[in-house]
């Protein structure tokens, strides 16, 4: 373990600083600026997401505000994933390894979403960077997590609880994709043991928590009933 860690404590390193400044480019604040020379935190709800550029700005800066931020955190973990597979390469870990850089990248790139250093600190909830996140990691726990999202949203027509469902499924569909892998030995990433199996799902469960978290206020209005059902604001869109 200790070799492990003495290989993999750089390239980690590395890897989250960039991922980390990748994902504080705040997509949401950069195309509300363009397309109405504002600041998106302080219009609507006070967020810096692609719900409240929606709402406050129109689809157009929305469109590009989902575009940009979707990708920056597949290009981030995509990153992470290059640095760990060269690491293993030269190191001999077993191939599994690169996971971890995927998640190492994309958990960097979502906090620099949050917590954006270009801009104070202050950024959007996360949910279309984790949702990248998924696409890199495993594709089938990107459909779960979409397939929540799109049926919750018809249902309900509130994308905050959308959101928040979508979160809630990264970790029982990592679980229940690696466990299945795991037992069938078909991974593209060769055998891997069961403690790998409970970390990865460790770890979505930490990025559900933050997410759901991060939708607090959300929370509170879905509970005195006053959160507002999708709009689009058609001017400028």
């Amino acid at each position: 373990m200790g070799k492990v860690f003495e290989a993999l404590a750089l390239p980690a390193l590395a890897a989250v600083l960039i991922a980390y400044l990748i994902g504080s480019m705040s997509f949401s604040i950069i195309f509300t600026k363009k397309f109405s020379n504002s600041d998106i935190r302080s219009m609507g709800s006070g967020n810096a997401g692609m719900t409240n550029v929606l709402r406050s700005v129109g689809a157009k800066a929305a469109v590009f505000t989902t575009i940009c931020d979707f990708a920056k955190c597949v290009v981030a973990s995509l990153i992470g994933k290059a640095i760990f597979q060269h690491a293993c390469a030269v190191n001999s870990f077993p191939p599994y390894y690169i996971q971890y850089g995927v998640f190492l990248a994309g958990f960097a790139c979502v906090i620099g979403h949050i917590y954006p250093i270009y801009f104070g600190f202050r950024g959007g909830k996360g949910i279309l960077s984790t949702s990248a996140l998924m696409l890199v990691l495993d594709w089938r726990i990107f459909v779960v997590a979409i397939s929540v999202f799109i049926v919750t949203l018809i249902i309900t027509k509130i994308i905050s609880i959308s959101s928040i469902l979508a979160a809630a499924s990264f970790p029982f569909s990592t679980f229940i994709f690696f466990y299945y892998d795991y037992c069938n030995r078909i991974s593209a990433y060769g055998p891997y043991s069961m403690l790998y199996v409970w970390i990865t799902t460790a770890i979505a469960f930490l990025f559900s928590v933050i997410l759901i978290w991060r939708h607090k206020a959300n929370i509170k209005r879905l509970r005195n009933g006053t959160e507002k059902k999708i709009t689009v604001k058609h001017k400028n869109a």
